[in-house]
């Protein structure tokens, strides 16, 4: 079983990259974020799930274990493979898709493609427990933590609405919250957009 890869990115597709190690070339299918924190000719590590059918090989890589842990759990749930297993991750990343299973989200998981009503209720019925099993990958060193509160969630609700990824708008509002964790709604949405103007 490969558990990591470490080495050089050869190259970035729209659904895989290849890392060089110790003079072999890795495959990994990829999540769109994931391939969004690569760059060509830069080492990186991936962690990494096997998957070994009669007819193929596959290696699927992580940018943490939180990630390859749910991508195994999601796969004990009937129906679900690995191609729907990362169509999952590459929709709803961790802390979504642990907060869907918690509060019944279905139509939440529905957003999927793939996965219709039915198949996201048993994926709620069967997941709903064990999901909390998986540990959370804490963040790099210095990383603001995520202050989970009703400014937070409205105002990364008003910036996707304004046409911002969700994965900016959160990292916006994380650290306008971690600078002024008293700040309402509206000091918070304009801090972001502030923010979010200057990396544009």
């Amino acid at each position: 079983m490969i558990a990591s890869v470490r080495g050089e990115v050869l190259e970035i597709a729209l659904d895989h990259t290849v890392i060089e190690a110790a003079g072999i070339g890795y495959r990994l299918n990829v999540t769109p974020a994931t391939l969004s924190t690569l760059t060509r000719g830069e080492e990186t590590r991936l962690y990494t799930a096997m998957i070994v059918r009669e007819d193929s090989m596959t290696l699927f890589g992580f940018a943490d274990t939180e990630a390859r842990d749910l991508f195994g759990l999601l796969q004990t749930v009937s129906g679900v493979g690995p191609r729907l297993a990362m169509a999952v991750l590459a929709v709803l990343e961790p802390e979504a898709l642990r907060k869907a299973l918690a509060e019944s989200n279905v139509a939440a998981l529905t957003r999927v493609p793939g996965i219709g009503k039915r198949g996201a209720e048993r994926m709620v019925v069967e997941l709903r427990d064990k999901v909390n099993l998986v540990p959370v990958q804490a963040g790099p060193p210095g990383a603001a933590t995520p202050v989970i509160t009703p400014v937070r969630d409205q105002v990364v609700e008003a910036l996707t609405g304004l046409g911002f990824p969700a994965k900016q708008a959160e990292q916006a509002i994380d650290s306008v919250l971690a600078e002024q964790p008293a700040a309402d709604t509206s000091i918070g949405l304009r801090a972001a957009l502030n923010l979010l103007g200057k990396n544009r």
